[in-house]
Parts: structure tokens; sequence; C-alpha cells
């Protein structure tokens, strides 16, 4: 196989902050990598293709709430688009959860002094029934509000501050989520009658209520909860720190409305060796209701999609196939995901290994691996196709393969995880504006310039790379 000089720009990793790289920026050092994955790199950078399926998914579909009519568009859609890109064979496996509606929502204080909030209620919790008005008592954070004794907040709405501290790696986000996953079972046993919360999310500018998920495996029955914009929040504190008791009402006309159903979406390309196997990739399709899923995921679903329609239009295609598999609501308890698992496990030893792309579109700062110890030993050769484009090998933490690939991965699917920079992604997160304004086309091309080196890796290697232990 030939071989080419690539010059691109390196990030020093122990000494400087990273910026974005690109085979086109200033050079500063020389790596050697094969010619496909170069050649690959460089039409991924130019790769108009993404930007044109997620202008058609968020513009045409819009907002994909799991189990409503946008949904089944985005279904109809993603079939429609995969048989377009000449995948090899698309289906669809029928998934059922109960469907969550949002159809109101308002909040006010009414005293001491009358001001709008604004807000957004938490998917699966119940509705109001109407006005309800009450005192609110503020907990610094969901283990105050644990602290406290059960059935103590009778009458009143619990209010958590807590604010989500911004990190490239989204860190933040796992040590704050449980106050709105957990929080609206354990204000319900101290006997509140609502929660308002902090929204997840690390806006402070032009900030928007960030909604998401209770928990769907908590006990006990939620109350009625909805997350506060960060300015919102900010707004209320400052009230309460006047010293004077203060009364919210809330209005949350939201709940379920019976079992429905979605579909996982799935599209193949074969391999050129149908008995090696083949790559599991993907991300979710359904969004939430308040903005068009623009990062979340929409940008997943589309780089997936078109990272492997470049490597199946390889002159020669690599030994093992590529599946990607669009997942049916992740969002309110990963059901798509958790399904596939179960329906496909015992084909396990036909997947060689899974990656998921669903953390928006900010470009992709490192990758982790967790592997086989024989996969082990051909990271090397990743880490080198991926230097071009600045993106190191992170030893330290393994990959967990996402919220959907990870059902998989729970069960001995070898998994790589390519992370993208979250720095601002949790500033749209579930929110209003997660639009496709506030996605940047190039850094769609740069994630699709990784993915693509990664499936060529993947699928032209002959190495096995699992099983691994399963784990939870």
């Amino acid at each position: 196989m030939n071989r080419i000089i690539l010059t691109t720009c390196m990030v020093l990793l122990a000494s400087c902050e990273r910026q974005a790289a690109s085979p086109d920026t200033a050079a500063k050092s020389a790596t050697v990598i094969d010619e496909p994955v170069a050649e690959l790199q460089q039409n991924a950078l130019q790769n108009q293709l993404a930007w044109q399926l997620l202008t058609s998914l968020t513009s045409e579909v819009g907002p994909r709430l799991a189990g409503t009519e946008g949904d089944a568009r985005a279904v109809e859609w993603a079939v429609g688009k995969m048989n377009e890109l000449g995948f090899d064979r698309v289906w669809l496996e029928p998934v059922e959860f109960p469907v969550w509606l949002r159809h109101s929502e308002s909040g006010r204080i009414v005293s001491p002094e009358p001001l709008s909030l604004d807000l957004a209620a938490l998917g699966g919790v119940p509705g109001t029934d109407g006005d309800l008005e009450a005192e609110i008592v503020h907990f610094p954070n969901l283990d105050a509000l644990k602290a406290v004794e059960d059935g103590s907040l009778v009458g009143k709405i619990a209010f958590i501050s807590e604010r989500m501290p911004r990190s490239q790696d989204g860190s933040g986000y796992g040590r704050v989520v449980p106050q709105r996953s957990r929080g609206p079972f354990v204000a319900a046993r101290k006997g509140a009658s609502a929660l308002l919360i902090r929204s997840v999310g690390t806006d402070t500018e032009n900030s928007a209520p960030h909604t998401g998920a209770i928990s769907s495996t908590e006990t006990g029955t939620p109350l009625p909860s909805a997350a506060l914009s960060n300015e919102s929040a900010d707004q209320l504190l400052a009230v309460l720190n006047q010293g004077q008791p203060v009364s919210v009402s809330l209005n949350l006309d939201v709940g379920f409305a019976g079992m429905g159903g979605s579909s996982n979406v799935i599209g193949e390309f074969d391999g050129s060796d149908p008995d090696q196997g083949f790559l599991l990739i993907g991300g979710h399709l359904d969004s939430w209701d308040l903005g068009t899923g623009a990062h979340d995921d929409g940008a997943g679903t589309v780089i997936t999609m078109v990272a492997a329609k470049m490597i199946a239009d390889l002159e020669q295609r690599p030994a093992r196939g590529v599946r990607v598999v669009l997942f049916a609501n992740e969002e309110q308890g990963i059901y798509g995901a958790k399904q596939y698992a179960q329906v496909h496990a015992a084909e396990l030893s036909s997947h060689v290994i899974g990656s998921e792309s669903d953390l928006g579109a900010g470009r992709i700062y490192d990758f982790r691996s967790r592997v086989s110890d024989a996969g082990q030993g051909e990271i090397a050769r990743l880490e080198s196709w991926l230097a071009p484009l600045g993106i190191p090998y992170n030893p330290h933490v393994q990959a967990s393969g996402g919220a959907d690939i990870g059902q998989m991965r729970k069960i001995g699917l070898p998994v790589i995880d390519l992370r993208h920079d979250a720095s601002r992604y949790f500033d749209l997160h579930h929110t209003r504006n997660d639009v496709l304004e506030n996605v940047d086309p190039a850094d769609l091309q740069f994630n699709i310039a990784a993915w693509v080196t990664f499936i060529y890796w993947a699928a032209t290697s002959d190495a096995e790379f699992g099983p691994v232990p399963p784990s939870t």
C-alpha cells in the first residue's frame, strides 16, 4: 500500500490547550499514514452531505419527541435517507413504551412581588391539574433535600439550586443530573407539592430551561416538577435572599397518554467478507420537543450515516461491514437500545466493535477504548491515524459505549468512545436553542473525518477486539 506524508497541525497535550486541528492548518509536524486514510480524512473535511441531511432532519421533520407524530416522521425520514444513501439493507424493529406529552406550562412568583419564570416540565412527571400555588423551600443541592425529614414539606414547593459546572468532557452533568432524575421522587417522599430545579445546563446568557427525563427505575411516584432557566433560577434565589416568604404558582399541563411506540431504524453496508462480522455504530433518532434536536442527537445521526457511506463507497470495501442503528426513545429510558441488546444478544459474536455519537457536534478531542488484550494491540495504529486531526488516545479512562451502544457493551461488546468537546454542548442541551443555527458545519466535517478513520481502522483490521467482560 502506498504511503503519503500528510502535514497537519499537531497538539502538544501536556503543555498547551488543544486547538482544533485540520489538514489545512499551518504545519507543525508531519505524520505518516496510509493513503486511503488520508484521502478519507481530506474528503470528509470537504463533505457537505452531513449538513444537508441535518438541515433536512431539523427543518422537514423538526422535534422528535418519542411516540409522537414528529417521531413517526423521523422514522420515515431515516428509512428514506438510508435507502437514498445506498445502504444494502434497511429495516425497522418496533419498540413499545409509554408516551409522555407536553401540552403547556407556566410559572410565576406570586409574592412578595410578581415575576414570570422561564421553565420547562421534566419528562415523565405528572401535571399540576390546574394552578398550584405554594411557598418555596430552598435547598442548595439534592443531598440537602434528602437530609430533611420525610413528610416535612407538606404544602410546599421544593427548589434545588445547584449549578452545573462547565467542562470539556461534560463530567459536570453526571454530578448534577440526579437533581433532575431523582429529585421528583425525593421531594415526593418529603411531602412537597411540587419541585423546581435549576436547569442542568451551563448557559448564562440567553439562557433557556433544560428539560430532560426523570428516572425510569426509581421507586415511588414522582410529583409535578419543572426546570428553571439559569436566569430564572438566579432571580428566584435573589428574591429568596431578601428573607421574606416566597410563593410560586405553577401550571403544568403534561402527562402520559398511554402506550405507544416507535422503531429502531437499522441500515447495513456489507463488508467484502460476510464471515468477518460488522461494526455497530449510530445514535438516537428521538429528541426533546423544545428545539429540533440538532445537536442531540441529529448530529450523531448524520455523522454516523455519512461516515458509513464513505466507507461503503470505497472502490474496495473492507472485509467487515457497518451497521448503523438509529435508536428509538433514548431520551426517556433508552428503550430502543435496551430492546436491541435483548433481541441481538445471540449474535453478539457478529458485532465486531461498537461506538456511538451522542454528545453534540463539538469537535472530537480524544478517544478511549474498552477492548480485549488482542484488540489493545491495534490501538496504536488508530492513534497514529487520528494524530493528523489532533485527536490523542486517552488510556486513563475506559470507554463506556454511551447510553445506547453501552447496552451492548454491558453484555460483552468491545467499544471505542470518540469524545466530543462538550464545553458548549450543555448550553443548548434539551433546550429550545438546540437548533441548526447553533451547529458549526465545519465541526460536522471534522467529526466525520474522525469517524471515517475509526470505521476504516476497525473494518480493515483482522484483530478480535472482544469480547470484553460484561459490566453494568
